[in-house]
């Protein structure tokens, strides 16, 4: 069984036990819901390494740093349900750059569009909803479009053209930790990462609430990487900046 499989599988069961176990509770409580739109002023920095350098003497080079590197924006949207002590949450961020970067003897057209999906179950051991220490386990899927073309400086030789479009399905584990500083403020840090079909990615956050009547502000500082391989051609994406949006709470 592939390791997409496996994650799919494996995330589908924890998101039926959660639901099943939450089902059975005693109080028989509700869940409580957000749904959190919100942007992200992310700093992208794209690095690509190859086995071999391109074809049609473009370059002797193997590395390229930030050959997508600018500030730009990334939507994204956060879905999520508690019980008493379990609950899921689904993610999807989506951002879309195109960039040109002038080098020595050549210069590259960059077109990134990447989608991450994430799906998980989350275990609330303390005794309040969206509050103290969840931890969670899941599926982080990403679907990358990267494609570069090497234009040299000497017309001699012709352009070629690098594609690094692929999908990805990791296994994914965190825990974050959320504190009450007030009866409107309130301040969560959350680190994860995955395994699987990519080399590893890792992600950070720390973000702050501030409770309104039907929902909460939300707003702080992510960080992503995500570490991909293609064949003969490993690629970096780090993600890094400020985000704010507003969460609808039902």
């Amino acid at each position: 069984m592939n390791v997409i499989r496996q994650a799919t599988f494996g995330t589908a069961a924890l998101c039926l036990m959660a639901i099943s176990l939450q089902a059975q509770s005693a109080d028989g409580n509700g869940w409580d819901w957000i749904v959190a739109p919100y942007g992200w002023a992310a700093s992208i920095g794209t690095d690509l390494e190859r086995a071999q350098p391109p074809a049609g003497g473009v370059s002797t080079d193997r590395g390229f740093d930030d050959i997508v590197d600018k500030i730009d924006g990334a939507f994204q949207i956060h879905i999520e349900g508690q019980g008493d002590r379990f609950g899921m949450f689904a993610d999807f961020t989506y951002l879309g750059l195109a960039d040109e970067r002038e080098h020595p003897r050549f210069h590259t057209e960059s077109d990134l569009d990447m989608r991450l999906f994430e799906l998980a179950a989350v275990w609330s051991p303390g005794e309040g909803r969206y509050r103290g220490l969840d931890l969670f386990a899941g599926l982080r899927y990403i679907d990358v479009d990267l494609t570069v073309r090497f234009v040299p400086a000497n017309t001699a030789f012709s352009p070629s053209t690098f594609d690094g479009s692929d999908s990805y399905s990791d296994f994914m584990f965190g825990a974050r930790y959320t504190w009450a500083l007030s009866d409107r403020w309130g301040l969560t840090l959350r680190g994860d990462g995955s395994f699987g079909d990519t080399e590893g990615t890792w992600n950070a956050s720390a973000v702050a609430q501030y409770r309104m009547k039907h929902g909460m502000w939300v707003f702080g500082y992510r960080y992503l990487s995500v570490e991909l391989e293609t064949g003969d051609t490993s690629t970096e994406i780090t993600m890094s900046g400020p985000m704010i949006g507003y969460g609808f709470t039902f």
